[in-house]
């Protein structure tokens, strides 16, 4: 085939149904709708109390298929601590040039300090901007997130975050389907769990009887303060 013909194909290329469909909203202005579990822009949020729940152990950049996660440690000072456990995160950047938003990261959080929100569109006039610092991932004194010029922020899309879905369910198991197993947050207090898991997603005997005991003691096998409590 030479390169005249090539041409052709490409030519004839535009004429084809589209595969691809267009981002549409309802109308001018307006945002499309988009789904509970979306993964948008992530966030680093805070306890009720003010302090950070990173703690700086580095499970979500050894998590991240595409490396575009880089976190530091460091300890925190006794007189002044910025997070309720031993260390915190002194280094935290995302790289969205890099980021895939599969929310392996937030699956990884042991405290749930990581989430996506539904912020989708957001861009970039350079790389610097693209690569998020702490600064700029960490909550607000009022625990919303911070809204930077680049980001269009609308009503709705810090509500109902990926880690709030995905902590509702353990492994997967319905015997969690309305169960809190996470503590408050600042801004927001105890997020609601996740309503109506499918008919034939009943729990087992044993599933069962591991939320029974969970509502004994407050706590679930996993660890998680099942009474939505403080840190």
């Amino acid at each position: 085939m030479g390169y005249l013909e090539g041409f052709a194909v490409t030519f004839n290329k535009l004429f084809e149904e589209r595969v691809t469909g267009e981002y549409k909203a309802k109308g001018e202005g307006e945002k499309r709708d988009k789904p509970e579990r979306f993964h948008g822009r992530h966030v680093l949020n805070r306890y009720e109390d003010g302090m950070e729940k990173c703690i700086g152990c580095e499970l979500c950049a050894g998590v991240c298929p595409a490396r575009c996660i880089y976190v530091r440690g460091a300890d925190n000072q006794p007189e002044n601590p910025v997070s309720p456990g031993e260390r915190y995160g002194y280094v935290y950047e995302i790289n969205y040039l890099r980021c895939i938003h599969c929310d392996l990261c937030v699956e990884a959080c042991p405290t749930q300090a990581i989430t996506e929100s539904k912020l989708f569109e957001f861009s970039f006039t350079n790389r610097q901007d693209a690569i998020y610092t702490k600064d700029e991932l960490v909550v607000g004194d009022d625990g919303m997130p911070q809204k930077l010029p680049w980001e269009d922020w609308r009503e709705g899309d810090d509500a109902l975050t990926s880690g709030w879905m995905r902590a509702t369910s353990p492994g997967g198991s319905a015997a969690y389907q309305n169960t809190v197993a996470w503590s408050g947050e600042l801004g927001y207090g105890v997020r609601a769990p996740e309503q109506g898991q499918a008919a034939d997603a009943a729990p087992t005997d044993v599933e069962a009887a591991d939320v029974d005991a969970a509502d004994a003691d407050g706590h679930d096998s996993h660890g998680h303060d099942s009474t939505g409590g403080g840190h």
